[in-house]
């Protein structure tokens, strides 16, 4: 999953051809100084701290601002979800690459060999992913016997029971067959709630943590056939937006709704090509032999050409912003849902895991919800028919988008992108589904009319946090490189 540019360098590189050396030496450190001081900015003087000038003040559409966010992700939130993500619960996610592209012949399969995603050995799986348990807590019994299960007599029938006159008895002749097809009737109705199209085949899973989200290598028609079929075909765009991408000064012309969907969208964009250029392939192909897992480290070349106002039309800086704006979104989606989450039990099998997963979730659901300034999702959709046409809409764009995923000829690029579109697509599952406006946990149980997320949503929303959050940790690791 890359930007819209082929990877090579852009622009020039002055050549000095039989120089002084101390000339040689005193060009170098003018270019060096240039590239440090403007790097986000025009070509006027800057001082260290202001190379990120223009990524700064308010959200847009949120009430809080970048340093606000910079603080509480960087002190706060990241060194938590680190300890956390390496849990086996988040580590491993369920999969399916391999389904066909529904859009277009998949004609482009990577064959670099950074693309591939090192297979899971079930030796590694934990004992209690391997065997996940529906949601239904009568997981062994019969159909019969879970309607049993509610015969119960009571006290005042006691007299006619005790001669044989079984008031209570229920017909519990339903077949195996009847009861899955109310399972089916139940998961479609559940499927309704969902913005990602629900994968009905297994997959398997992948060690997230053996196969790290990074450049690969992965680029040209096909890359950019990605981004573009979902900026132009499936975002929500101004009349007259001729570019690829929505020009800032244009998506304040659109209703408020439409600018969410658009920043969420651009915000991803810009993570994924904040995680490619801190985690840069920096060896050459002739030094793979020398180093064949390949040296990755930060490339603030790259960062420049993918997000410089100089190099993007003025757009990349509002690019950079949208990243903090889907760190809100989700960030409040999180707070939203933290009564269910802490409930859960995240079970893999070991006891001692299982506590200490459940003890690290709840610290960090319980710092989330002190954040002052959460995004305001009631404001969304109100207005009648009209409005809810306008989400059912929202929605169809944003199911669109998790099958495009499926198009994505490089499968580690495939994995993250699909995660981290589940992951999304949860969070507003958990902002505008409607049945998490009055949730109250139960003392045993949590009630379908209320919610209910898969594990592979809870593993999406986490991990997809979780990149988000590491992207805001590197932007600030770029900003000490380039001082």
């Amino acid at each position: 999953m890359h930007g819209f540019r082929d990877n090579e360098m852009m622009g020039g590189r002055d050549r000095v051809m039989q120089r002084p050396t101390t000339m040689l030496l005193l060009l170098i450190a003018v270019s060096f100084q240039a590239v440090s001081g403007n790097l986000f900015g025009t070509n006027r003087q800057r001082t260290d701290d202001q190379c990120f000038c223009e990524l700064n003040g308010a959200i847009d559409d949120c009430s809080c601002t970048v340093d606000t966010v910079d603080y509480f992700n960087n002190v706060k939130i990241y060194p938590r979800l680190q300890s956390l993500l390496v849990r086996d619960y988040f580590r491993f996610y369920k999969v399916n690459l391999k389904r066909d592209c529904p859009f277009w012949a998949d004609d482009s399969k990577c064959a670099i060999r950074f693309c591939h995603v090192q297979p899971c050995q079930d030796k590694d799986i934990p004992v209690g992913l391997k065997g996940e348990l529906p949601r239904n807590i009568h997981v062994n019994e019969s159909p019969s016997d879970k309607y049993k299960a509610n015969m119960q007599i009571s006290d005042c029938d006691q007299n006619n029971h005790d001669h044989n006159i079984e008031l209570g008895y229920l017909n519990t002749t339903i077949s195996s067959e009847n009861y899955k097809e109310f399972e089916r009737w139940q998961q479609h109705d559940d499927a309704q709630d969902n913005f990602c199209v629900t994968e009905t085949d297994t997959g398997e899973y992948v060690d997230l943590l053996l196969n790290p989200e990074r450049y690969t290598g992965y680029k040209g028609p096909s890359a950019h056939r990605i981004w573009r079929s979902i900026y132009m075909e499936n975002c929500f765009r101004p009349d007259n937006s001729p570019h690829t991408f929505i020009q800032s000064s244009k998506v304040d012309d659109m209703c408020l709704e439409k600018r969410v969907f658009y920043r969420a969208v651009s915000g991803l964009h810009s993570s994924i090509n904040i995680h490619l250029c801190s985690k840069y392939l920096l060896s050459s192909q002739s030094r793979l032999e020398v180093a064949p897992e390949g040296q990755w480290g930060a490339n603030v070349v790259e960062l420049q050409r993918r997000f410089s106002p100089e190099t993007t039309g003025g757009e990349g800086p509002n690019w950079l912003k949208n990243l903090y704006f889907l760190y809100m979104l989700e960030l409040r989606a999180l707070a939203k849902a933290a009564p269910y989450l802490q409930r859960l039990d995240y079970y893999t099998g070991n006891e001692v895991e299982d506590s200490d997963t459940r003890l690290a979730i709840n610290d960090i659901l319980n710092v989330v919800r002190t954040f002052p300034e959460h995004f305001n999702e009631s404001v969304m959709f109100n207005g009648g028919v009209e409005a809810q046409v306008l989400k059912e809409e929202f929605k169809q764009h944003f199911r669109n988008i998790s099958r495009i995923m499926d198009c994505v000829g490089c499968d580690k690029c495939k994995l993250w992108g699909k995660l981290q579109i589940q992951g999304l697509g949860t969070a507003l599952k958990i902002l505008f589904s409607g049945k998490f406006e009055k949730y109250e946990p139960t003392v045993l149980t949590f009630s379908k009319k209320h919610f209910f997320l898969e594990r592979s949503e809870v593993v999406s929303l986490i991990n997809g946090f979780g990149r988000l959050s590491e992207s805001i940790f590197e932007l600030e690791k770029f900003r000490k490189l380039i001082r």
